[in-house]
């Protein structure tokens, strides 16, 4: 047998509150998960209370969550054999905005109530009411079954704990149609002491969303006529409840050289000894630079050259009385895109100017990209000019910057 409240401390209780509204955070996380990047979800980090807590195979199993939130449902008057307690919970999918708290912007969330559950309390016990001693089997007759048994379209969720004057359940509720239970005795008072829903999220690609914390609320009105509606003999003792939904998005960019990567001498292919060898002119004067990046979210890339420059392809490499240049170009390995969703393959790097921006399709984890700076033809026309002997320097900046 649970221990529970008496009706008299539920009732001293009902006698000093007021209408008013209840707000229940709900919290939900993304964070990048390199064993499973494809995974691109959101994780609800909200505690589990009420039937999930006790039931959580039933609601891991459903991709429910539950919460037991402090609101009271009270009678008017007296139930007579026959009169009903309907409950009808917003089992329909409404949307919320949820705002970036620093960028301001938007994403739909989307939430429904799918079960409901409670604890009724009588002023005197169900055995006195119906003439019988088990406290289980008064119950089932004051209602005609026990409330563990969901009327349609209501259906059974497992749950009946019966006191001498309470009982608790549970009920799934997967269509917004009221749910009714009638008295088959007469009740000269009683009371819900909490009310106990299982809810569900539909959350947005965090992929398309920027970094930070968007916040949102759900507002439902409570009573007669109202989104959580407990018939019109019970009156609740707040007048809404709202659900105040905070998304949290964290981003993965990061950007790894190998050791010495820094550090990137342009040569022929072949390398130079080859060419010297040959004593042809080389094709072409280049170096391909491996790196490895995570990404997990849509960001930008810019170059900047350590010398004035416009803006432009172009960073220039100066020697002791001579100077050339260089186009660095930027290729990304798969499942990242372009601007006009192609891959990514030699795209141009521009000098204070950013260039995307490129998105993941999924989350990306220490794939190989590609940075090549290569000399274009007009530049080697101008060095490979007899009598030039020099050693050509300069600095090259890539600056990697998620949108987020």
């Amino acid at each position: 047998m649970k221990s529970v409240t008496t009706w008299m401390g539920v009732l001293a209780a009902l006698s000093l509150s007021t209408a008013q509204a209840v707000n229940q955070e709900i919290r939900a996380v993304f964070q990048p998960d390199p064993s499973k990047p494809g995974n691109n979800m959101f994780i609800n980090t909200t505690p589990n209370s009420g039937y999930c807590a006790d039931y959580p195979g039933q609601c891991a199993d459903n991709k429910m969550f539950s919460i037991r939130a402090p609101l009271i449902f009270q009678a008017v008057r007296s139930l007579s054999p026959g009169d009903g307690v309907s409950i009808r919970m917003p089992s329909h999918w409404r949307q919320v905005v949820v705002t970036n708290r620093n960028t301001q912007e938007t994403a739909i969330v989307e939430v429904r109530m799918t079960g409901v559950g409670s604890e009724y309390h009588l002023n005197q016990s169900a055995a006195s009411l119906v003439g019988v001693s088990d406290p289980v089997e008064a119950h089932s007759l004051l209602w005609g079954s026990g409330w563990m048994y969901a009327p349609t379209p209501c259906q059974y969720a497992g749950i009946g704990l019966a006191g001498s004057n309470t009982f608790r359940f549970f009920w799934k509720a997967p269509v917004e149609v009221a749910c009714t239970k009638f008295a088959a005795y007469r009740i000269p008072s009683m009371a819900f002491s909490t009310l106990d829903f299982a809810y569900e999220l539909r959350t947005p690609n965090p992929l398309t969303m920027s970094s930070g914390q968007y916040t949102g609320s759900m507002p439902y009105m409570l009573g007669s006529g109202g989104h959580i509606d407990f018939g019109a003999l019970m009156r609740p003792l707040d007048s809404h409840l709202t659900l105040d939904l905070v998304l949290d998005v964290q981003h993965t960019l990061k950007v790894d050289l190998p050791p010495g990567g820094n550090k990137v001498a342009l040569e022929p292919e072949g390398g130079w000894q080859r060419w010297i060898a040959s004593g042809t002119r080389p094709a072409r004067i280049y170096r391909d630079q491996v790196f490895n990046i995570s990404a997990s979210a849509a960001f930008k890339v810019m170059m900047q050259c350590d010398s004035f420059q416009p803006s432009g392809p172009d960073c220039r490499l100066n020697g002791q009385s001579n100077t050339a240049w260089v186009h660095t170009t930027l290729s990304l390995p798969g499942g990242i895109t372009g601007p006009d969703g192609a891959p990514v393959k030699d795209v141009p790097l521009m000098n204070y100017a950013w260039v995307g921006p490129f998105r993941p399709g999924q989350y990306v984890d220490r794939k190989s990209g590609n940075l090549r700076f290569e000399m274009p033809r007009e530049a080697m026309d101008y060095l490979f000019r007899p009598g030039i002997n020099d050693t050509l320097k300069g600095n090259i900046t890539v600056i990697w910057d998620s949108e987020a």
